[in-house]
């Protein structure tokens, strides 16, 4: 089935770098309509397919997680529901991983910096992330959301406007909805993935620069007070949930969990497939996924993190 074709495009120079509802727009759209956004990557391109480890050191985290907008849909007022219909996410045929000091869920057993390329065609549908580990590509946009009830607030924490919500179900074909705080809504997205795990443990995935098709649809029918989805059915279900080895964070803290589970599956990668710490680490960023898996079994809860099998050739 053929795409709509937009009615708008958003340059990937109209953006900003907080979620604020003083920020005027920068058109506006019927409800309905669809609009194409040119979105350069989260470094706001600092970081290109040639920088090395060494420009982590000169990136500016002031620039960093830019979103493209806003757009003003016409008819939203606050109360309503503005539904985000993902039609399309064409990424470049390049992207970053990294480890950055001082951030990541890790970051304190990975104090150094590490930035790793990685080149796709993105018609191919995967991409080799280490030799002879192939992840299946599942593009989508890590920020999505409205102008908030107040700001201005930061692009890097999500919160009930959507804002950095890195939820890798959020591919074509997957309809988002939003409350709306202010008249027009004020619609914003950026922070391009080819892939990521459910958990995003480095603190990036493959990042990459995206040209994504969205429609925004005015709902008075519908009232949502935080981010709600119907997800599109995974096109990788088979691999991503077929065979896998996973390991068990235990005890009462659920971050602490979360931590113990990606550093034992960071401990089997190097074992069984021969990856080093960093090299795993990374890995579990972009194809790991991080579960919940008990947590009502007071005092101890389970995290577990699940590496589908199909990723090793």
């Amino acid at each position: 089935m053929a795409l709509p074709i937009p009615s708008l495009r958003v340059a990937r120079e109209q953006n900003h770098l907080a979620w604020d509802p003083e920020i005027p727009p920068v058109a506006s759209i019927g409800s309905g309509e669809v609009v194409e956004f040119d979105c350069l990557d989260a470094s706001n391109g600092q970081l290109t397919a040639e920088s090395t480890t060494q420009s982590l050191a000169d990136l500016d985290f002031a620039r960093v997680d830019q979103v493209s907008g806003p757009i003003e849909v016409d008819g939203a007022e606050p109360g309503d529901t503005l539904q985000i219909d993902l039609l399309e996410f064409e990424p470049a045929g390049w992207g970053w991983t990294a480890s950055i000091a001082g951030f990541g869920l890790l970051a304190e057993d990975f104090p150094d910096g590490f930035y790793k390329v990685t080149r796709f065609d993105p018609s191919s549908g995967s991409a080799e992330f280490w030799p002879g580990i192939i992840l299946p590509l599942a593009p989508f946009c890590g920020e999505l959301g409205v102008a908030p009830a107040t700001g201005p607030l930061s692009t890097i924490p999500p919160d009930l406007h959507g804002g950095n919500m890195d939820t890798r179900h959020l591919v074509a074909g997957s309809t988002l909805f939003l409350p709306v705080f202010h008249a027009g809504a004020r619609f914003s997205v950026g922070d391009g993935h080819a892939t990521q795990g459910d958990g995003e443990v480095s603190g990036t995935a493959i990042e990459t620069p995206m040209r994504a098709r969205i429609r925004l649809t005015v709902r008075k029918d519908v009232h949502v007070t935080g981010p709600e989805f119907l997800a599109a059915a995974d096109p990788h279900a088979a691999m991503r949930n077929g065979a896998r080895y996973a390991t068990d964070g235990i005890g009462p803290d659920l971050m602490q969990a979360a931590r113990d589970a990606v550093r034992r599956m960071i401990e089997w990668l190097g074992r069984e497939h021969g990856l080093d710490p960093m090299q795993a680490y990374l890995l579990c960023s972009v194809a790991i996924d991080l579960r919940i898996s008990e947590i009502v079994d007071v005092p101890n809860f389970v995290v577990t993190a699940y590496c589908p099998l199909g990723l090793f050739a």
